[in-house]
């Protein structure tokens, strides 16, 4: 007999807003036109992109600062144009870049329990394309690696700890670029653009490795973004204006491996997808649903699995990394909904009756700690990210401070916080420091790597420990 319901332990994941008291209410959402999320969000902070008069700005609200947020709340405000995009640094938790209509891209340093005063000095201000910056995007293994896309139609890739664009991929699009996805190493980035094509570009050979016209005929904005296996998820519209969402192998675009029509609606299909578990979430602009697909490598490869749905029509959408969840109550996604004046949480769990640690919904995931500098990416290395187990939970560690190393120093904050954080400085400023400098950080660096090898031991002596333990308990 053939099955005639597919087996998943997602078929059952189920989202639930929480009640009003944990939500954020009071806030007046952006109104630009421009299709990203505005919202970013990372295990210690919420950040939104608001309206602002005068210039562009956006509020970064600790995660339990929940209930009505005051309209003189500090926010991040020193764009001269409506901020577009905002992308939290994967490997510092209190590192932020915004794109903006004033043709800049800027890095902000979050103080470590949020703002207690309004923040218009960034650490570095990246000034390189001629036209408003609408996407702003991490490197995922590669520290202190930002990628950002103008309406200039060029793509500039920034070492963000010298302030210097290392990579300008000026000539590769015809026409504006809707959104730019990065593979899981980082080795590659996928771009759906205005002239209907999907790209994946190798940055560093400044060459395209594959490209697909006409992805979705449609005329309307589409979205493509890498999977974990390599092949390209992509969304978009028919010539008749349905919804679409396609998947694609780099290695031969002529046909895609499935392609779905989903419903008439006209609002831009935002995906948000997690690699632990190949989940995909696609959260319309407009629309009052997520629905969810699992992606799989048998036939018809991209399975529906449900629609949360809610009353309220959503203006844009945070997504929870994986180690910001509360893997207690086998929550496997947390949204960030915007309304017009609140956001709201959503979270999505899968019921198990167990109390204990499910690791078939948690495998090791990305953790925090980057896994290239960005002299050695820039040189051609690539690295997968490093994982973490997130069974006890994880733990926010102490975040260093950005620091850029560059002749116009654009490092105004005050001598306080001027705390020389020597691994982040990249290895080769410009300006090489004198002999006896480099000597001091050669055994300041030897010291921090002996340190580093203590803890690794030790970390190994206790899971055995732990083992042992397990063994006489059972």
């Amino acid at each position: 007999m053939r099955r005639v319901v597919r087996q998943s332990k997602f078929r059952h994941v189920f989202g639930q807003a929480v009640k009003n008291d944990q939500c954020y209410d009071d806030i007046r959402v952006s109104r630009v036109t421009w299709d990203s999320s505005f919202c970013a969000v990372n295990p210690r902070f919420v950040a939104i992109i608001i309206e602002a008069s005068g210039g562009g700005a956006f509020l970064v609200l600790p995660l339990h600062k929940t209930g009505r947020i005051d309209k003189s709340y500090p926010t991040v405000c020193g764009h001269t144009g409506p901020v577009l995009d905002i992308d939290w640094c994967p490997h510092n938790d209190q590192v932020i870049a915004s794109g903006s209509e004033d043709c800049t891209v800027m890095v902000w340093q979050i103080p470590e329990n949020g703002l207690t005063l309004s923040l218009t000095e960034p650490v570095v201000i990246l000034e390189g394309h001629s036209k408003r910056v609408g996407i702003v995007a991490w490197h995922p293994t590669a520290r202190n690696v930002l990628l950002s896309a103008g309406c200039d139609n060029a793509i500039i890739i920034w070492n963000v700890g010298t302030g210097e664009a290392l990579i300008n991929l000026d000539d590769m699009h015809s026409d504006m670029i809707y959104n730019v996805s990065w593979n899981r190493n980082g080795s590659l980035i996928c771009t759906a653009s205005k002239d209907k094509k999907v790209r994946v570009i190798d940055p560093r050979k400044q060459e395209i490795v594959a490209e697909k016209e006409k992805a979705h005929e449609g005329a309307r904005p589409m979205r493509a973004i890498f999977l974990a296996d390599g092949n390209v998820f992509t969304t978009g519209f028919s010539r008749m204006s349905e919804r679409q969402l396609a998947l694609w192998n780099p290695k031969n675009m002529e046909e895609p491996i499935a392609l779905h029509e989903m419903d008439t609606s006209n609002g831009v299909l935002l995906p948000f997808y997690d690699p632990d578990t190949s989940i995909i979430y696609l959260c319309g602009k407009g629309d009052s649903s997520i629905r969810y697909f699992e992606i799989t490598d048998e036939s018809p490869y991209v399975h529906y699995l449900n629609t949360f749905s809610s009353k309220e029509p959503q203006r844009g959408m945070g997504y929870m990394p994986k180690r910001g969840l509360d893997v207690n109550k086998c929550e496997i996604a947390r949204f960030f909904k915007l309304h017009e004046r609140k956001c709201e949480p959503i979270i999505m769990t899968v019921p198990r009756k167990s109390d204990l640690f499910q690791d078939d919904l948690y495998p090791d995931t990305a953790g925090p700690e980057a896994a290239l500098e960005a002299e050695e990416w820039f040189e051609g290395k690539n690295a997968d990210p490093l994982l973490i187990s997130l069974k006890h939970g994880y733990i926010p560690g102490k975040n260093r401070d950005l620091k850029v190393v560059k002749k116009n120093i654009l490092d105004s904050k005050p001598t306080a916080n001027k705390k020389c954080d020597l691994i982040s400085i990249p290895k080769k400023t410009a300006d090489a420091a004198s002999g006896q400098n480099e000597a001091k950080l050669d055994e300041i660096l030897k010291e921090i790597k002996s340190i580093k090898d203590t803890i690794c031991n030790q970390d190994e002596r206790i899971s055995k420990l732990e083992q042992q333990m397990a063994k006489i308990a059972a």
